[in-house]
């Protein structure tokens, strides 16, 4: 596949590891209503996450309904080209929103930010830059 002119086989390991059979599809985790009422609702939950190459290194800013699935994907050199370009693998933030636009409008915004604005927001939470996946699994 083609990305910015320039040919990346990480998309076309992605796109036949995630489209062909055996695939694993999830199930939405399905909530009751309150007692007395049979209808449920389906929770969803989306992230905005960082990933670093390394403490102050390049930064890349996504959004996703699957953390640990995605963040796996980037480790595992399935993910975007430039994080794999670049070596970019370390879950050092992620912040949850309840809707997709509001994921990402946050992921927007985190993008428009000064990079001072980033390393403080994740240093506020990781000052050591851990790689939060490893809390996740």
């Amino acid at each position: 596949m083609l990305k910015h002119g320039k040919f990346c086989p990480n998309a076309i390991i992605a796109l036949l590891f995630f489209t062909t059979p055996p695939f694993v599809i999830p199930v939405p985790f399905v909530i009751p209503a309150k007692a007395g009422n049979q209808k449920g609702f389906i929770l969803k939950t989306y992230y905005v996450y960082i990933l670093a190459s390394k403490r102050n290194g390049t930064l890349y800013i996504g959004v996703t309904n699957d953390l640990i699935k995605r963040v796996y994907q980037h480790k595992n050199k399935l993910g975007s080209c430039f994080t794999s370009k670049y070596n970019i693998d370390t879950l050092v933030y992620y912040e949850s929103a309840d809707s997709i636009e509001d994921a990402i409008r946050r992921e927007k915004q985190l993008k428009w930010w000064k990079r001072n604005w980033k390393l403080k927001l994740i240093e506020k939470d990781n000052k050591e830059w851990e790689d939060l996946y490893n809390r996740l699994i």
